[in-house]
């Protein structure tokens, strides 16, 4: 289950993590940082940053090349890829509680208007999200803000 009472509907750290690598690499311009940069920038683990960018790449958001020269880039897909939808791939689309779930399912399942409600709201959040591209996140005033919290290129 993803919802958390009382504090409401909260994204995996992972979602989390690929929209805030999307934003700080739609800021990059021309430098290409390493996932281990970006980890670092964003304090995360370089494990967790790895396999998000990853995902990140297998989707065609993101362009990493290893080696001298080598780096993350944003893809045009990405620059224009839809919030809405990167958040779908990374939550899913799966329904908000489980009333299947496990050895004892809800006995309310046949009868409940509660999963039909959840089931729109978490529509509608998608809804809101998805007109919204990577692109419109990094305008003034984030973008120049993404520029400022990077630590810049290091060694080794």
């Amino acid at each position: 289950m993803r919802i958390t009472y009382p504090r409401g509907m909260r994204l995996l750290r992972s979602t989390d993590l690929a929209l805030r690598v999307l934003m700080r690499l739609a800021v990059a311009g021309d430098t290409t940082p390493t996932t281990r940069q970006v980890a670092a920038d964003m304090d995360v683990p370089y494990t967790h940053a790895a396999k998000v960018v990853a995902e990140l790449q297998h989707l065609g958001l993101v362009d990493a090349r290893r080696g001298r020269g080598g780096g993350l880039a944003l893809t045009e897909r990405g620059r224009t890829a839809s919030v809405g939808t990167v958040v779908r791939t990374f939550e899913g689309d799966g329904d908000v509680v489980d009333c299947e779930g496990g050895t004892t399912p809800c006995p309310l399942n046949s009868a409940c208007r509660l999963r039909g409600a959840l089931r729109r709201a978490q529509e509608a959040f998608f809804a809101t999200l998805d007109p919204v591209t990577v692109g419109d996140m990094v305008a003034e005033p984030t973008g120049p803000l993404l520029l400022g919290i990077s630590r810049g290129p290091r060694g080794g």
